[in-house]
């Protein structure tokens, strides 16, 4: 079934678990991630054997990590700009300067915060790139975002695929900020195996009335669900959200990204 033919309440879950996987070891630059992956799943209690519904949510920063998307601030040599920011708001000027560098371009900076835009299209806070939960250079090296995210999703998927037999979906997920609310929830960066969105436009609600406007941000909603159980300083990179349903396809991180003339704010 599709999601354009899904009739809401049908197929939804009435119960999601979440479990996050044990014996992850710290990833470096050209670790087998999958391989690691798989192995984690193989150490996990109840996490064997993958069932229909289940997704494998990755976060971003161990992607990166195995990728090699990681900058030694120790080579880099900030510009004039970069440092006069980094001073006047108690920022390492260092840091400023990658994340100039790897914009397509700076949407906001000002008052301490900085906005850009990635070459992928996302619009967040310092261009995704990070210096928390990098391993012991912490201080030294950042991370930037895995250079596509759902290539790396779809390598994981595959490979999982040929070690367990079954299709995985996967994702790839990373913080991101809000406009108008505070505080942080993950969302997708890439994925494989499903449709990030699910567009109910056209079909009833439990009322019968015919939704105009709702369609669903399954992929970011089943990353923010994973990050409960992973949290932020826990050392869990990776879970298995199980029993979510969410519509099965080969959609992109792409099918998420506003285009220009739809957005408003921009």
């Amino acid at each position: 079934m599709s999601s354009e033919d899904r009739v809401p309440g049908a197929t939804d879950p009435a119960r999601v678990e979440v479990i996050a996987l044990a014996g992850l070891p710290e990833v470096r630059t050209g670790d087998d991630l999958d391989t690691m992956i798989g192995d984690a799943l193989e150490a996990t209690d109840g996490a064997l054997p993958i069932r229909d519904g289940d997704v494998l949510v990755v976060t971003q920063k161990v992607v990166s990590k195995a990728e090699g998307a990681v900058v030694d601030l120790r080579t880099v040599d900030p510009r004039p700009e970069a440092m006069a920011w980094a001073e006047a708001w108690d920022r390492d000027a260092r840091q400023i300067e990658v994340v100039l560098r790897e914009a397509r371009r700076v949407v906001r900076m000002e008052r301490g915060v900085l906005i850009t835009e990635t070459h992928h299209g996302f619009v967040c806070a310092n261009g995704g790139i990070d210096a928390s939960n990098v391993g012991p250079e912490s201080g030294d090296v950042v991370t930037l975002l895995p250079r596509d995210p759902d290539a790396s999703a779809a390598r994981i998927r595959a490979a999982l695929r040929s070690r367990f037999g079954v299709d995985l979906p996967v994702i790839i997920s990373d913080s991101f900020g809000r406009p108008w609310r505070w505080g942080i929830v993950d969302v997708a960066l890439g994925v494989s195996g499903i449709l990030p969105l699910e567009d109910l436009r056209g079909q009833p609600d439990a009322d019968g009335r015919v939704m105009r406007t709702t369609v669903r941000a399954v992929a970011d909603e089943l990353a923010s669900a994973a990050e409960l159980a992973l949290g932020k300083a826990a050392a869990r990179p990776i879970a298995l959200v199980r029993g979510a349903n969410p519509p099965r396809g080969e959609g992109t991180i792409a099918d998420l990204l506003m285009a220009p003339e739809n957005d408003l704010f921009r």
